[in-house]
């Protein structure tokens, strides 16, 4: 305890206060705050009303210097300021006591599984969560790759979605989005025009492997007969069609009047052209790619009706079409990556974007430990540290953690530790660093200020709106009262290695119950997608990678 001759405290920030970390001293001057002696006054209008409503904040690392105190280091251990006995204050003047209490903060162990980044396995349809699929989350093999899973994915056939000229069935697609919803997971959604993988002999049906809607080809549409690399002869569109492409963008304007927005997708492939819709034809000799300006006009067409659903560009989209939809900030996508050489640099270009990066390993885990190393003329195989190379490379939010039928459970039953590690790497991935709690109790009121100090220790910035609370609760995370304001941090402000500093002030008078002494009560932290769940009384969904939840997603601070 250290006793010092002081007048008062004079807190000048009464809500919240994000600033960057540079370091320095609280006023510049290099003195060290923990053996600097202030006189400072504390006036009878200094208390101030909690706020109610949300700060928002669009802090970096940049932003030093915002408030003095937000400079200061916390301290390592509790102290109390007392007033002395020899000094008579003035009329205007009250005597307190200060404490200032740190918190102990532990990493959060196992996977971290947050919403809008990390991994999916292949989820085609409703059935994947029936007990019967032992593959399933619910099903007899116990497939611990699902704890890991944010989203789902998989594709939809065209010709299911379009059934007519102006035509349109999503039912069975919103059946699905509805079931992950329900198991708080989005969906990345990919409409497949055509696949190859399908085509087994000559005599294949058409239907099997070509998803165009056929009423397209009733009324005219152009098809060509190509060979496989198999030789196997199979139709294919014309892909620069009049008739194909009037009718692809009229299912472009019909999917973005169905779903952009919807919260339940995560973002959207634009897949009109090519062997599953990746805009090439290297399986199909004689079949050939639209031009270039036909490439950029469909591409334009997408950009012109989403304005909130993210899109993406598929594969084989390089060269002019890339920086084309960059610029209309579409974002891309690789499905080459760890078996061919550069692949994850290329999504470097969409990273330095400021748009989130997504990928697909070239082949399953299984078929691509069976690949030979050798460059060119084979594929390299998959090891752990290419896997993470990947990841960190590329800067991924989004990533197939294994495309095999099995939902990733071959891979995560060989790989459980580093596939949990990761999920505190790929994306987002906020971490507290530093905590305290500096108490000043008057006769007239008492005010209690909350520091943060949070760090972005994934690879990637957050792409979504996020919304922080603090609060006290008591011991089953129920809240007695919020501290400051909440506080919304902008998307992509918070971008991967940037450190932010965060201040919740509470004030309460002396005529009313400090609920933060009573017994039994603690300090939580929450992380909301929006306001309206908060003032909602829904759980938070996001979480700071930090030990300590509740069952309800609180994250208590604890001494």
């Amino acid at each position: 305890m250290k006793r010092l001759a002081l007048y008062g405290v004079l807190f000048g920030v009464l809500g919240f206060v994000a600033c960057g970390d540079d370091g320095s001293s609280a006023d510049g001057s290099g003195v060290d705050p923990e053996n600097e002696v202030s006189t400072i006054d504390i006036t009878e209008n200094s208390s101030a009303d909690a706020a109610t409503s949300s700060t928002e904040v669009a802090a970096s690392s940049d932003n030093a210097g915002l408030s003095s105190a937000q400079n200061q280091e916390p301290a390592s251990s509790a102290s109390v300021l007392e007033s002395s006995s020899d000094v008579v204050p003035e009329s205007h003047e009250e005597k307190f006591n200060s404490l200032v209490s740190t918190f102990t903060l532990k990493p959060f162990e196992g996977p971290l599984a947050n919403p809008h980044k990390g991994f999916t396995v292949p989820t085609e349809g409703t059935w994947i969560f029936d007990p019967a699929v032992e593959y399933g989350p619910y099903g007899e093999w116990k497939n611990g790759a699902w704890d890991l899973v944010t989203y789902g994915s998989g594709y939809q056939k065209w010709s299911d979605l379009h059934k007519g000229d102006g035509v349109y069935d999503w039912s069975e697609l919103d059946a699905l989005l509805e079931a992950l919803a329900s198991h708080g997971m989005g969906y990345a959604l990919r409409v497949f025009p055509y696949t190859p993988s399908f085509i087994k002999g000559d005599d294949t049906p058409t239907e099997e492997y070509d998803w165009t809607p056929p009423y397209l080809y009733e009324k005219g549409a152009k098809k060509i007969t190509a060979i496989t690399d198999d030789g196997y002869r199979a139709q294919v569109p014309v892909w620069d069609d009049s008739i194909y492409l009037k009718a692809a963008k009229e299912f472009a304007e019909a999917l973005a009047a169905k779903y952009d927005g919807d919260p339940r997708i995560e973002y959207i492939d634009i897949r009109s052209f090519g062997e599953w819709g990746e805009w090439h034809v290297s399986h199909l000799q004689g079949s050939e790619m639209p031009s270039l300006e036909i490439q950029k006009d469909m591409v334009k067409h997408y950009a012109s009706l989403f304005h909130k659903t993210q899109l993406v560009l598929t594969s084989d989209g390089y060269g002019d079409i890339y920086t084309y939809a960059l610029s209309l900030g579409i974002t891309k996508r690789d499905d080459g990556l760890i078996g061919i050489p550069g692949t994850a640099d290329s999504l470097v270009r969409a990273y330095k974007a400021g748009l989130p990066t997504i990928a697909e390993n070239l082949g399953g885990y299984e078929i691509m430990l069976g690949y030979n190393d050798i460059i060119p003329g084979g594929y390299l195989k998959w090891t752990p540290e290419r896997w993470v190379s990947a990841i960190t490379t590329a800067h991924l939010t989004y990533y197939v953690l294994d495309q095999e039928s099995d939902c990733a459970y071959k891979f995560y039953k060989e790989n459980k530790a580093l596939a949990d590690s990761m999920t505190h790497v790929i994306g987002y991935n906020f971490r507290i660093t530093d905590a305290s709690l500096s108490t000043v109790a008057g006769t007239k009121e008492t005010r209690k200020v909350l520091d943060l100090t949070v760090k972005n220790t994934g690879v990637a910035p957050c792409f979504f709106d996020i919304y922080m609370v603090a609060e006290f609760v008591d011991s089953t995370g129920t809240a007695l009262a919020q501290l400051g304001e909440t506080v919304k941090i902008p998307k992509k402000t918070f971008k991967d290695g940037d450190t932010q500093k965060f201040s919740f002030v509470y004030a309460v008078s002396g005529r009313e119950t400090d609920v933060s002494a009573l017994p039994g009560v603690n300090v939580a932290l929450s992380l909301y997608e929006s306001e309206e769940d908060f003032k909602a009384g829904k759980n938070p969904t996001v979480r700071f990678d930090n030990d300590g939840y509740l069952k309800n997603k609180k994250l208590i601070l604890k001494p």
